[in-house]
């Protein structure tokens, strides 16, 4: 019976993993950003916060990813309940090449979900298919020799 219980439970998220991911949220630059308008690209989905050590530690290395690869675009999604000036003075010590996404702390992407733990990374294949989640620190390397060993 615990095993059935455990199936029924985990077969709406096995079926939501099927099929393409999408959301849509603001950005830090005024703009919205859709997940599906980089369809064709690797997508890099990275959970963060200002507070975050390990996250402030990734920022170099992810926008190098973005900046150096035209096939991988990294997106910062700002997990934190703060202000736009707050995000924008950080990231002012902090620099990010990539979009910087505000996530609503009480309403994270239902693709997604809130993050369990900071930072947590999703890599989402070209055709939107989220494909690989690392929770904890991430590298370029990591993401980098999965997409050549998987994709």
């Amino acid at each position: 019976m615990k095993k059935l219980l455990i199936l029924v439970l985990l077969l709406p998220a096995l079926v939501l993993a099927d099929g393409p991911i999408d959301f849509d949220l603001p950005g830090l630059d005024g703009n919205g950003h859709q997940l599906s308008t980089y369809r064709g690209d690797w997508v890099v989905v990275n959970y963060w916060a200002t507070w975050c050590a390990p996250c402030r530690k990734e920022i170099p290395d992810l926008s190098n990813l973005h900046d150096s690869r035209d096939d991988i675009v990294v997106l910062g999604l700002a997990f934190e309940d703060t202000s736009i000036e707050e995000f924008e003075s950080f990231l002012v010590q902090y620099p990010a090449s990539y979009p910087i996404l505000l996530v609503d702390t009480f309403d994270p992407p239902a693709a997604l979900g809130a993050p369990r733990a900071l930072p947590t990374t999703y890599l989402v294949d070209r055709e939107g298919h989220l494909v690989h989640t690392w929770i904890g620190p991430v590298t370029s390397g990591m993401i980098t020799d999965w997409i050549r060993d998987n994709g």
